[in-house]
């Protein structure tokens, strides 16, 4: 046998893995958000902020993924209100702009929030693609 045969590949290096429970939360952290649809959007806001301040000391990587999903929901609201007041500006005319926009930046919304939902209860960090870090 020659040493390429009998090589093997080192074994992965040791991650601090999540408990079920921490998963679990984490998973809600980012489809709390979804209560928004019910709520008239003050959900998205309110789902992960506290999540995140009941789990912030004693499960970080549930900590972790709901003040990710805070901060990407804060995100999109900033841009339904930048829609919303192009569309006040120009006195309704701007709704042929804002309003597929609008729908592209809410499909956006549900998609990575289902996303981020699968990634954390898999116990992967999910980081939103584009989402301002306004909660430290």
């Amino acid at each position: 046998m020659s040493e390429f045969e009998t090589y093997t590949a080192p074994p992965p290096a040791p991650q601090e893995e999540s408990s079920r429970e921490e998963r679990q939360w984490a998973l809600f952290g980012h489809l709390s958000a979804l209560t928004g649809l019910f709520t008239g959007g003050v959900g998205n806001i309110v789902g992960p902020l506290v999540i995140w301040l009941v789990k912030k000391d004693s499960m970080p990587f549930a900590s972790d993924q709901a003040k990710e999903a805070l901060n990407f929901n804060i995100t999109l609201l900033i841009v339904g209100v930048i829609l919303f007041l192009i569309t006040l500006v120009t006195f309704g005319i701007g709704v042929i702009v804002t309003a597929p926009l609008g729908l592209l930046v809410f499909i956006a919304w549900l998609v990575l929030t289902i996303i981020a939902a699968v990634k954390a209860n898999d116990g992967i960090a999910y980081r939103y693609p584009f989402a301002l870090r306004l909660v430290k």
